[in-house]
């Protein structure tokens, strides 16, 4: 990021005959603790146009990610669906209670906690979270989730029975919650696709192509990432710190 703004500085520097820094301060990564802490965050950084008078309203402010959180732009490299699946399970819910939650934030004032802080500034949550943050390695501990646990939680997201998932059915709703497990595996690190072919009685060919055929989808299909993400924060959310 340093390098990109850096450059980016340059650029606009010399197209527009001007000197100095482009951007007031540096970018800034923040470990966030748990769902409401990130839903603040959100919220503040959404609403900083509004409360800066630049915009009356947040989707007005023409370089906010906003914009994409409720429909009316698509940013291809923002990813919303994180923060939309905690307010509901299908897409057009989940933006209505979204800003339904940024517009409650307006009469908010500034908060401190986001811009500056003492040496644990970059982490952002209650003490007990900090402290065991700070205790921690660089290198975080793998999420560790069984095989069962992991066909159990998409079944239960599809409305089937996990044993569905390793039977000889073809249906859709089946060959698409096998590929979302597939997915799942790959994305978190959780086990190796042979093994859970093996657990699946499928090739792991066919298992791959499904992993390509979800993929896909969760970029073209909103209410089918909204779906798949719900699933993958509550396999991951007792097994990891939530990063933002």
């Amino acid at each position: 990021m340093q390098n990109l703004a850096f450059r980016y500085t340059l650029w606009i520097n010399r197209r527009y005959q001007r000197i100095g820094h482009l951007f007031q301060g540096r970018y800034k990564a923040l470990l966030v603790d748990g769902d409401s802490y990130l839903l603040e965050l959100v919220r503040y950084i959404h609403l900083n146009p509004v409360r800066s008078e630049l915009v009356s309203r947040p989707e007005d402010y023409e370089w906010s990610g906003h914009r994409a959180y409720i429909g009316d732009d698509n940013i291809p490299w923002l990813t919303c669906d994180s923060v939309l699946a905690q307010f509901g399970s299908t897409i057009h819910v989940a933006r209505g209670r979204y800003v339904s939650f940024v517009m409650d934030g307006v009469s908010g004032t500034h908060r401190p906690e986001f811009h500056q802080g003492d040496d644990d500034s970059r982490i952002l949550g209650e003490d007990l979270f900090v402290s065991r943050v700070m205790t921690q390695t660089e290198e975080p501990a793998p999420i560790r989730i069984s095989l069962d646990e992991l066909l159990i939680s998409v079944a239960q997201a599809f409305g089937i029975e996990d044993t569905d998932l390793s039977g000889p059915s073809r249906k859709r709703s089946f060959a698409e919650a096998r590929g979302v497990a597939a997915w799942l595996a790959s994305e978190l690190g959780l086990h190796p696709l042979a093994d859970l072919a093996r657990r699946l009685n499928r090739d792991p060919s066919a298992l791959s192509l499904l992993t390509k055929k979800t993929r896909e989808r969760m970029k073209n299909d909103p209410e089918f990432e909204l779906k798949v993400t719900r699933v993958k924060l509550n396999l991951s959310s007792n097994n990891s710190i939530t990063h933002a």
